[in-house]
């Protein structure tokens, strides 16, 4: 999990800077998705030391968290964006807000599956 929370972010760090730069740099709040991925690529890279892993990549899942339900608003227009319809705000931005939630969304529970796995593998070591 830590190589993919480096991984995931790298993406939104391009993602915002592609986001800021695509929108003109018009406004700062397109970088929102580098200032999520850049917590996660150091944690990542945090959660690789074995005794750190535990703690990094719980953190890693909180901000992944917080990635998810902050841009959902824009997951929600998604559809209408697809589908050619009027937005009240730019196309490039929905797309970003989309793309960030969704990713984030995956990230968290692919967490939750290895924490359950990881915590299985744990408590089946102490029965045996």
């Amino acid at each position: 999990m830590a190589k993919m929370t480096i991984g995931l972010g790298l993406v939104l760090i391009a993602l915002g800077l592609g986001g800021y730069f695509g929108t003109g740099r018009e406004s700062w709040t397109a970088l929102i998705p580098a200032f999520l991925g850049l917590p996660l690529l150091i944690l990542g890279c945090v959660a690789l030391r074995e005794r750190m892993r535990k703690h990094a990549m719980h953190v890693a899942g909180v901000i992944a968290l917080l990635g998810f339900a902050g841009p959902v608003r824009g997951l929600m227009k998604l559809p209408v964006l697809l589908t050619g319809g009027q937005l009240d705000q730019s196309p490039t931005a929905v797309a970003v807000k989309s793309a960030t939630s969704i990713l984030c969304l995956i990230f968290v529970l692919l967490c939750i599956r290895s924490f359950i796995k990881t915590r299985r593998a744990g408590t089946a070591q102490r029965d045996s």
